[in-house]
């Protein structure tokens, strides 16, 4: 009797002191405070930072030290704002950009109230009255703003206050000019389309034509201009532009507006039969004669960069990439032209792993400056002067990231201490960068370090989030390794529960994402509720399978095709492999994920063996042909290409196959993954007779956001897990 009470009373007093622990896992408590990246300045010796909403800060890079307060609210006569959400500075420095009243659209664009600050004047000024503005540009010269408001182009002439439209066909639904389509924002990551030329004489953009893309609509339930609590009789309906596998695209096109002219030319990037491509980057050279434009194919495995004289018209072909699967992207953001425009540096897959070239300017390859069986995974610039890369990478392991330099004669240095995730920000010089390190058991800690990798100072340690979580002596994330039945090795994480016993059978859940190139076996700072669930006498395992990234070209390409078939293997047999330790019960294994590891958990237990019994599935793509193009022809080509592909990838077709219990969420108003997605996956299950559990979230988008709706989406899952596992 003495020794139950005892038991009693200690699971009591745990219950009790980690109660609250979920809600402090999603309301933020352990989340590592950031410090805002610190923005070079020309000199290369100071940055700037905006350290409050109200102000922007001057400060020393070799003290650290505060030397000027460059812009503050409080210093106007009159302010017609009280806040900022952010700043640029004009290349010349002598002007400011800052921005209030932050209105998005999207997950990255957004319009906002910009105003140009003169700092010597102490002036501040709107940048148009004609309305909130998108993206704005100072030329080079510092002379001309460019900006974006309802689809069209404008400038700002600052020298004499005068603003002038560049476009006029712009047109919701049909005509944008400069700023990205709904596709071209989410998967190909940009918000502006839109450059000057080096001389500021020119401005290039891209033109978007999204006539004749199918439009997609959802209802919106709730009418947030409405008083609270007075009741929506009839939903609203959001429309937008959203092209799923196989549809048509937007037609983009080249042109170039000439403001001594007042012209715009288009550029001609292939015959009227050839218009079915995407133009992901236009970046000019550092001549005004030269425009780079990166032309992709639909199927996206092969990219152009070609350049254009402006004024003639004239194109060349400068450099082609091809891959038997698909070409990254991304590679482009990593290219840079030297300032004598002769050459420059990009990034290439052709020895089966991401290194960096040096490239002529006519793209004949001089030089590859790194080499080795692991991935470069950032490229942060080149030193012309000293002839030194500077870069981060997976080379001492999949898991970890350090950065680098190299120079051209392949003199290495390890910039930081090859231990967990490091992430640089370099100044204009490349004489000092930040480093943004943490691991598994160290939360970011952000260090202003020389080119050496020496330390100058601590800009932040997140030592009081260190310490708080320290207090709970919660179990720590342990890294491990194993080969499959297809020899596969791959890598995971886990973290088992407290007071853990080995003589004990445990239930696991497995946590994954498994999306092409993703990486979630990462020994960097990340508390989420597997440290809830381990309070719980639960194992949590995450395994990256294959298809996930730093591991070179044919691992992370594997899945080309056949999205989810690899995947679902890897989870299976990371179950199966899981089943075998003698601290496992095997009869109670479940899976879970979010978007991409939302279709794996479907895919998972829809293989028609009983190896999980149970599964959470938030926002998952059911059929890929219910996604956009641009991700799904990525990995997948047009489902007229590869039908038998498409209906393989289908959890839509394997709905009948359903084994254990099932809880799928969604957002109804997920513009991303539709829920279009589960309500035909729930429809697929009704008619195979098999029971389900479903939780909506009322005008949620992907994300699922907000503090009360986290709090509430947690604890639903964790129920289903205590009921269901």
């Amino acid at each position: 009797m003495k020794r139950f009470t005892l038991t009693f009373f200690l699971a009591l007093s745990i219950n009790l002191l980690f109660a609250n622990l979920l809600y402090d896992i999603t309301d933020g408590r352990f989340r590592a405070k950031s410090v805002n990246t610190p923005r070079s300045m020309s000199d290369g010796e100071h940055f700037s930072l905006m350290p409050t909403s109200k102000a922007v800060v001057k400060y020393n890079f070799k003290t650290g030290a505060v030397v000027d307060t460059i812009f503050s609210i409080s210093r106007l006569k009159k302010s017609p704002i009280k806040s900022i959400s952010g700043y640029e500075f004009s290349p010349n420095e002598a002007k400011l950009l800052v921005y209030t009243n932050v209105k998005y659209r999207y997950r990255r664009t957004f319009t906002a109230d910009y105003y140009v600050y003169d700092i010597k004047r102490n002036e501040l000024t709107p940048l148009s009255e004609n309305g909130s503005q998108e993206v704005p540009l100072f030329s080079p010269d510092s002379r001309y703003i460019a900006f974006a408001r309802e689809n069209n182009l404008y400038m700002k002439k600052l020298d004499f206050n005068t603003e002038i439209a560049i476009t006029k066909d712009g047109k919701f639904g049909s005509i944008i000019n400069g700023t990205p389509d709904w596709v071209y924002e989410e998967e190909f990551e940009d918000t502006r389309y839109f450059e000057w030329s080096p001389d500021s004489k020119l401005l290039a953009f891209v033109k978007f034509d999204e006539t004749k893309v199918p439009e997609y609509s959802f209802p919106l339930y709730i009418d947030n201009t409405k008083e609270k609590g007075e009741l929506t009789t009839y939903p609203s309906t959001y429309k937008y532009k959203y092209p799923k596998a196989g549809e048509n695209n937007s037609l983009v096109s080249v042109c170039v507006y000439d403001d001594y002219l007042k012209s715009i030319k288009t550029v001609k990037l292939g015959d009227d039969s050839d218009q079915d491509f995407y133009i992901p980057r236009i970046k000019w050279t550092n001549s005004p004669d030269q425009l780079a434009i990166f032309k992709l194919n639909r199927n996206q495995n092969r990219l152009d960069m070609i350049l254009a004289n402006p004024k003639s018209l004239v194109t060349k072909l400068c450099l082609r990439e091809e891959d038997k699967y698909y070409v990254d992207y991304e590679n482009i953001d990593f290219i840079r032209f030297s300032s004598d425009n002769l050459s420059f540096i990009g990034v290439s897959e052709k020895d089966g792993y991401r290194h960096v070239y040096l490239y002529s300017i006519n793209g004949v390859v001089k030089k590859q400056l790194t080499k080795g069986k692991w991935d470069v995974t950032d490229v942060y610039g080149f030193d012309e002067k000293k002839q030194v890369l500077y870069y981060q990478s997976a080379e001492a392991s999949p898991m970890q990231r350090d950065v680098y330099a190299i120079d051209t004669k392949g003199k290495k240095t390890r910039l930081t201490d090859g231990k967990g995730t490091h992430n640089a920000s370099f100044n204009s010089t490349f004489t000092y960068f930040v480093d943004n390190a943490s691991s598994v058991e160290t939360p970011n800690i952000y260090t202003l370090r020389t080119n050496t990798g020496a330390a100058v100072k601590v800009l932040e340690n997140n030592a009081a989030v260190a310490a708080d979580f320290k207090s709970l002596n919660l179990p720590k994330k342990e890294f491990f390794e194993f080969t499959t039945s297809e020899n596969v090795k791959l890598n995971g994480w886990m973290v088992k529960p407290l007071n853990f016993d080995p003589n004990k059978k445990y239930p696991v859940l497995q946590v994954q994402y498994s999306g092409p190139n993703s990486q979630q076996v990462l020994d960097s700072w990340k508390i989420d509720w597997e440290y809830y669930l381990a309070t719980k006498d639960y194992v949590v395992v995450c395994v990256d399978g294959r298809g996930t990234g730093a591991r070179g070209a044919e691992f992370r390409k594997c899945t080309y095709q056949q999205l989810n078939i690899l995947e679902t293997k890897d989870q299976v047999e990371t179950a199966k492999y899981l089943a075998q330790q003698s601290y496992i019960d095997k009869d109670r294994i479940g899976i879970w994920g979010w978007s991409y590891g939302g279709t794996m958990t479907l895919f998972s237990m829809t293989t028609g063996e009983k190896v999980f019994k149970a599964g959470i599935a938030v926002a998952p793509v059911t059929d890929f042909r219910l996604y956009d193009t641009a991700y799904a022809e990525r990995y997948m080509r047009r489902p007229q290409e590869n039908f038998k592909g498409y209906d393989q990838s289908s959890a839509l077709l394997r709905a009948g196959k359903l084994e254990g219990n099932l809880l799928i969420i969604h957002g109804s108003a997920d513009d991303n993954v539709h829920a279009q997605n589960t309500m035909l996956f729930i429809d697929k299950l009704v008619a195979a007779d098999k029971q389900f559990e479903m939780q909506f979230y009322t005008d949620k988008n992907h994300s699922i956001l907000g503090k009360q709706t986290r709090r509430h989406l947690y604890t639903r899952m964790s129920e289903f897990l205590f009921r269901s596992l």
